[in-house]
């Protein structure tokens, strides 16, 4: 990089070793193979050029050397010498790429945090709304929110006149707004799947997408329910302030192609044909490295961010990857306490995580009984209920109880499975950056 910095003797002198080293690669790897009088003139000039490096000759007697040993080594080179720079550059990457792959499989593997189970520990895609599209971050704005927290635009623009309406059906804790899986492309170039929702201005669809594993529920409660969601409560205060409609549609609901009857909620929200319905930026989740050495020789402990695949796990039925905390061990006897979480008839200990969410203290909203889904027969930790952790097993929750598919959704993951702790969190800048909690 800064050979331009040194002497004219200097630069010969790294020239001749690089010379050296190339000569001794075509020795070794050819002396089997070459005429005895080639081998010879190897030998003889390669030791020529050693001897006037190591009596510190000066630049011209180093050059005639370099140039004489050149040319048997192009008659003696083979596979070897010469050798392009495509070959070199493919060499370099392919030793690279081994020795990545390397470090990825048994040291240290990238993790991207998908989802917010593990919030407020560990944030996945986030949203930022704002609810006046002219107070938006402008394009340096976004240049510099892209680069240090991966934030990209999304804008919902009006095709007509009229209010902003949103379809949604609910449960007794959220809302669920339809949407389809399409297919589309992530850094321009992999394939990938995202979601592609249908909202209404007036009676007309305008649709946008995001990706598969944001969480758009979220954001129209936090945007257009104050932050809160209270069911049949939050229904009823909606019909009498006369806000709900009913929509009928076809849409791929959720992966499955139906006609779709949707309570249609009236924001309020009126726009002009043109003019920007909905602005928000879909903050990337969590960064972090993953430690895969250390479970290799010791047994993961209660309390750490637990890592582990999901192929094994019949409640899951897809093999990725999946963060969540380590609450029990094999023989270990769990039961839940609202906001408490209990192991063998105490308190759980072993994470700061788990003391907040006993207390409830700040965002940490405590630890919730399971849910029993009619369709799966699964909710393990119901209100009375302990289970006992199995032989070669453990189970994981979320830090976000309330908002967190889990050990209580899908059940226990083999200790085969288990594949390490996290580390740090290298992205994106934010008062997170460091190490893992």
């Amino acid at each position: 990089m800064f050979s331009f910095l040194m002497t004219q003797s200097a630069r010969a002198r790294r020239d001749a070793k690089n010379w050296l080293e190339v000569a001794d690669k075509v020795f070794h790897y050819r002396r089997d193979e070459l005429p005895d009088a080639d081998l010879q003139a190897l030998n003889q000039r390669r030791e020529e050029l050693r001897v006037r490096l190591s009596s510190k000759a000066d630049a011209a007697q180093l050059k005639l050397a370099i140039e004489a040993l050149e040319q048997i080594l192009h008659r003696t080179g083979g596979r070897v010498y010469p050798k392009g720079a495509m070959a070199d550059n493919v060499e370099f990457f392919l030793a690279a790429s081994i020795i990545i792959l390397g470090i990825r499989a048994f040291f240290v593997q990238p993790f991207k945090i998908p989802t917010n189970s593990m919030w407020p520990s560990y944030f996945g895609m986030k949203h930022e709304v704002f609810a006046d599209p002219a107070q938006a971050p402008g394009p340096v704005a976004q240049v510099f929110r892209l680069g240090a927290f991966g934030a990209t635009r999304r804008e919902l623009v009006a095709p007509t006149a009229g209010e902003l309406k949103i379809p949604f059906n609910s449960n007794d804790t959220r809302i669920l707004v339809p949407y389809t899986i399409v297919p589309g492309r992530k850094w321009l170039v992999m394939p990938t799947t995202l979601r592609e929702y249908t909202l209404f201005v007036g009676e007309d669809p305008v649709r946008f997408r995001v990706p598969a594993d944001f969480d758009f529920d979220t954001l129209v409660i936090d945007a257009f329910f104050g932050g809160e969601f209270r069911g049949s409560q939050t229904m009823q205060a909606l019909q009498k302030a006369g806000k709900l409609s009913e929509k009928f549609y076809t849409v791929q609901d959720r992966g499955t192609r139906k006609n779709l009857r949707t309570n249609l909620l009236s924001t309020g929200k009126t726009v002009r044909a043109g003019e920007i319905a909905l602005s928000f930026d879909v903050l990337t989740g969590d960064q972090l490295f993953v430690d895969r050495f250390t479970y290799n020789f010791f047994k993961p402990e209660v309390g750490q961010g637990f890592v582990f695949r999901t192929g094994n796990i019949p409640g899951i039925g897809r093999d990725e990857y999946y963060i969540k905390r380590l609450v029990g061990t094999p023989g270990d006897k769990l039961e839940v306490k609202e906001p408490m979480l209990y192991r063998n008839g105490n308190p759980i200990t072993g994470a700061e995580a788990f003391e907040l969410n006993g207390k409830r203290d700040g965002l940490y909203r405590g630890y919730k009984f399971g849910d029993r889904p009619w369709e799966k027969n699964l909710g393990l930790l119901q209100e009375g209920e302990a289970l006992t952790v199995p032989k070669d097993s453990f189970f994981a929750l979320g830090d976000n109880s309330y908002n967190s598919a889990d050990g209580r959704v899908w059940g226990f993951v083999p200790a085969k499975d288990a594949i390490g702790r996290p580390l740090f969190i290298y992205y994106p800048f934010t008062k997170r950056w460091g190490p893992a909690r």
